[in-house]
């Protein structure tokens, strides 16, 4: 089992920046990748980047790159994610999720971001 736990949301300005924090622990999940996700009143859950927890490489969907930045903290087994001039189409509930080869297997239980304008 993999346990994560995110914080750092909250309410926000428009072009105003947050970053969100992510907690692993439990199994080894060195071999993991770590994902960000959000999900919008009314939408479906969106992706928005990954890490691999051993090499640091990182992807982002295509929508995200520029503002968005995915990394992660080794010593502190936390991974992050940067959001800046944010706006309020960026309200979301925010969630990390962890998986091995497979689908993401192992969430969050979120943390809501509110951005006004």
């Amino acid at each position: 089992q993999v346990q994560l736990v995110e914080s750092g949301g909250g309410l926000v300005q428009a072009g105003g920046s947050l970053r969100l924090s992510c907690a692993v622990s439990g199994r080894t999940f060195s071999r993991y990748i770590m994902g960000w996700f959000r999900q919008a009143p009314g939408k479906e859950r969106e992706f928005i980047a990954r890490i691999n927890w051993t090499s640091g490489s990182t992807y982002y969907a295509d929508s995200k790159k520029g503002r968005f930045t995915i990394s992660r903290d080794i010593p502190t087994n936390t991974v992050y994610l940067q959001m800046n001039n944010m706006s309020p189409a960026d309200t979301a509930v925010y969630y990390c999720a962890a998986r091995g080869v497979g689908e993401y297997e192992y969430w969050g239980q979120g943390t809501q971001v509110t951005v006004s304008s």
